[in-house]
């Protein structure tokens, strides 16, 4: 099959892309490099299977040629990142609302299935917790950029799944809930990789909030492989399906395992929501994934923990710093 993934090189299209090239898929990959690197397809550039177009997924004519020649199309192309969307909140209405809707107009066009990666920080400030595919989604207010991320894919979501109720164009949407692993970068705000870089460094390391706030981590590499079997699954069709970890941890106790694994005496600050982004920022207290739908469908199940994830993306980042 030909495969395309926009923003495939980017931290979990790159992994896709590996794994998809690793099952003799033909890939074809475009991204603008604004999060993404061509550092995290290094290795894979000579090989025949494997297409780079550097480009923007809001370019109609570049997207409507690259869909035209697949048969499948993964779009991972999005704004990421707490920092990115409180410093850039146009870019990032703009790239998600904007990017979808080109990507799946062309879909449709070629009539090509397609697959939408979205967040799970489109369950907002909601208090249910496991948080299960069809609850309620509660959104901040429009005066705090933080929930434009939030609002623009769901908007991306009610798009794709509009395309399945009127036209049937096959579309499966995933929520995912903090994946990690190795060539993730903090530069946006992603807590493991700051917080084992500080750790090795031997910086401070940096809690956000109180550090009561908890969340669950999945490793992408059990990311990937759900992606890969909801590709070929007719009974996603349709779906919004979470995947993630349902193994919860506060953000304090993440960073004292960190400390552990680690074995530094870099020590851990607080520091407040106001102080860290600015006056008015709003955060979810707990975000646990209710995954019992992934796994009737396709036999979803994480099977690595925190520590694996932890000492994956310690090594990598030891080896980046040299240490």
């Amino acid at each position: 099959m030909s495969i395309l993934v926009t923003g495939g090189a980017g931290f979990i299209g790159s992994h896709l892309c590996r794994a998809l090239l690793a099952q003799g898929e033909k890939v074809v990959v475009l991204d603008d490099l604004s999060t993404g690197n061509l550092g995290n397809l290094e290795g894979l550039e000579d090989g025949k299977n494997l297409q780079v177009f550097v480009g923007s997924v809001n370019d109609v004519r570049l997207v409507d040629e690259l869909v035209s020649r697949a048969d499948f199309v993964y779009h991972l192309a999005s704004a990421v990142g707490v920092r990115l969307i409180i410093d850039q909140p146009v870019r990032t209405i703009e790239s998600i609302v904007g990017g979808t809707t080109v990507v799946l107009d062309a879909c449709n066009r070629y009539r090509k299935p397609f697959l939408l990666t979205s967040t799970s920080e489109v369950y907002g400030k909601g208090s249910k917790v496991p948080f299960s595919e069809n609850d309620d989604t509660v959104m901040g207010p429009t005066s705090t950029r933080r929930w434009s991320y939030a609002c623009a894919k769901a908007l991306d979501e009610f798009l794709a799944l509009a395309y399945w109720v009127e036209t049937r164009l096959p579309v499966t949407v995933v929520r995912l809930f903090n994946t990690v692993g190795p060539r993730q970068t903090g530069q946006y705000g992603m807590v493991i990789p700051n917080l084992v870089t500080q750790a090795l460094q031997g910086k401070p390391i940096t809690v956000f909030g109180d550090g009561t706030q908890s969340r669950c981590f999945t490793h992408v590499a059990d990311i990937v492989g759900a992606l890969m079997k909801l590709r070929d699954c007719e009974a996603a069709r349709g779906q919004v399906i979470n995947l993630g970890n349902d193994q919860e941890i506060t953000i304090l106790d993440l960073a004292k395992r960190i400390q552990e694994l680690t074995k530094t005496n870099a020590p851990i600050e607080i520091i407040p929501y106001d102080k860290a982004y600015g006056p008015g920022f709003e955060d979810m207290h707990r975000r646990v994934p209710d995954i019992s739908k992934a796994g009737n469908i396709i036999g979803y199940r994480p099977t690595r923990g925190l520590d694996l994830i932890l000492e994956d993306v310690i090594a990598e980042k030891r080896h980046r710093l040299g240490l």
